[in-house]
């Protein structure tokens, strides 16, 4: 089947006309612009048992609570909201319509100042009954909003939030179809870098399929997953700390794997400022080492990645920033006191020899500059040099002669840094040549990645593990 898009008046008069529909709308920021979809079709009376706004912190602090951090665009502001609203639904109206399903509606969204020295983004939700009496669903958004005008932005919001309730009531647990009608009438206005579903009705959707899936599909650059494989906002965890991002492709976690995240960690935590607010580490999967030969990304590959470091104790981040300057810009948006990247020598050696081809006309510093910038380090985890074994490092690679006093001067600032304490022992094991043991069931691989990676690889039959190892064993 199919899916009919909908212009946005379309959506909000079905709604409005669907007498068993009904329910409220909080909004902080962007105005009423949700409500006000919904107003401007008519028949609204139908759909709408209150509309609000909460402009001023003391009255929003009133009726929510009071916010601790002092920021309210974020998502506690939101549960809050939530809670509140639809509580008071429950209580005033639950025994009055007993055929109705009951909803209320909240965001709280920044949009651009009157200086723009801002961008626009923010939390919108939706809690609500899939049946009259039901156990409450939600569906909670992140979004980035994209137009330069601070008008447009209200209105992008206002056909969002339309979009989101519609596809509540409309699509069940089809994620798909949601993703697809979360952005109908939007093009490239918006941008969603998260999306959670909870709720009964929602049962059958895995949030971590979500999460990579608003990747593919160009929604947003990065989705990241806390260490229980909830999707988490770089916005609620990054502001004012140290974060490392440690590329790989953790298929599965090897020794090598393992002391490169250690070793990095370990040295990133020691470089950390004494005044520091944290440090916070995410194991970065770059799409491009999901996707197999075919170019497909198979979904179980990807739940196996994400359920071992989780299991490992690792926050996962999904990328595709085909340049690094597109992960840089994104962590920074949301005020990261220093970030660190690691690398692989070879990563750095193409990185390096790459920009000085591709910018022989003169925009050379500026290219370097998008990724050895103020407040970004690059950590180098070495290799070993084909025939001859040695370790390879930052302060050997085979810089062209044409940018080597560029390549100096940036070693000079610790812009670039050599990993440390690494155990060269392990050099040599890939990932790719263990998944195959893995996968052909063959005798030695479980010495070439840390026992516990082994244990739980056997006990869960990740990566393709013979079933039928496991059933003998047992």
């Amino acid at each position: 089947m199919s899916r009919q898009i909908l212009e946005t008046e379309q959506k909000a008069l079905e709604i409005n006309l669907n007498t068993t529909i009904y329910g409220s709308f909080a909004e902080i920021g962007a105005g009423q612009e949700v409500a006000g979809c919904f107003f401007d079709v008519g028949a609204s009376s139908g759909t709408i048992a209150k509309s609000m706004s909460a402009y001023d912190k003391l009255v929003s602090d009133d009726i929510y609570g009071i916010e601790q951090s002092g920021r309210y665009v974020c998502q506690p502001r939101l549960y809050k909201m939530l809670d509140h609203e639809y509580t008071l639904m429950m209580d005033r109206l639950s025994t009055e319509r007993p055929d109705t399903v009951l909803f209320a509606f909240a965001d709280t969204i920044e949009t651009l100042n009157y200086h723009k020295t801002n961008k626009g983004q923010g939390w919108l939700g939706v809690r609500f009954q899939s049946t009259p009496y039901g156990e409450p669903n939600e569906l909670i958004l992140h979004v980035e909003m994209l137009d330069n005008n601070t008008r447009l932005q209200q209105i992008a919001v206002g056909v969002l939030g339309v979009n989101l309730i519609y596809a509540c009531f409309h699509y069940e647990d089809n994620y798909q179809w949601i993703l697809d009608s979360l952005m109908d009438n939007l093009d490239d206005r918006i941008r969603i870098d998260l999306v959670r579903f909870s709720g009964p009705y929602f049962k059958n959707i895995d949030n971590r399929l979500v999460a990579m899936e608003l990747v593919k599909r160009g929604m947003t650059p990065v989705s990241i997953l806390d260490k229980q494989g909830n999707p988490l906002h770089a916005s609620e965890f990054v502001y004012k700390k140290d974060v490392l991002a440690v590329r790989g492709g953790y298929q599965p976690i090897t020794n090598r794997t393992a002391d490169r995240l250690n070793a990095a960690t370990k040295q990133f935590y020691a470089d950390a400022a004494p005044n520091s607010r944290g440090v916070e580490i995410l194991a970065e999967i770059p799409l491009r080492k999901l996707r197999k030969a075919t170019g497909k990304v198979e979904n179980q590959d990807f739940l196996d990645r994400v359920d071992l470091l989780n299991h490992m104790g690792q926050r996962v981040m999904i990328t595709n920033c085909g340049r690094y300057k597109q992960l840089i810009d994104y962590l920074m948006d949301y005020r990261v006191a220093r970030l660190g990247l690691v690398m692989g020598a070879r990563e750095l050696l193409d990185l390096i020899i790459g920009k000085y081809n591709r910018n022989k006309d003169g925009r050379l510093l500026v290219s370097y500059g998008e990724v050895f910038t103020r407040g970004v380090q690059v950590y180098v985890y070495p290799a070993q040099k084909e025939g001859s074994g040695e370790m390879m490092t930052s302060k050997n690679l085979p810089i062209p002669q044409g940018i080597q006093f560029l390549f100096k001067h940036i070693l000079d600032n610790r812009q670039i840094v050599d990993i440390e304490q690494v155990d060269e022992d392990v050099l040599h094991i890939y990932s790719a040549e263990v998944l195959r043991m893995i996968q052909d069931d063959e005798e030695g691989w479980e010495r070439l990645v840390p026992t516990k990676v082994a244990n739980y690889v056997q006990q869960k039959s990740l990566f393709g593990f013979p079933l039928q190892r496991l059933e003998f064993d047992y």
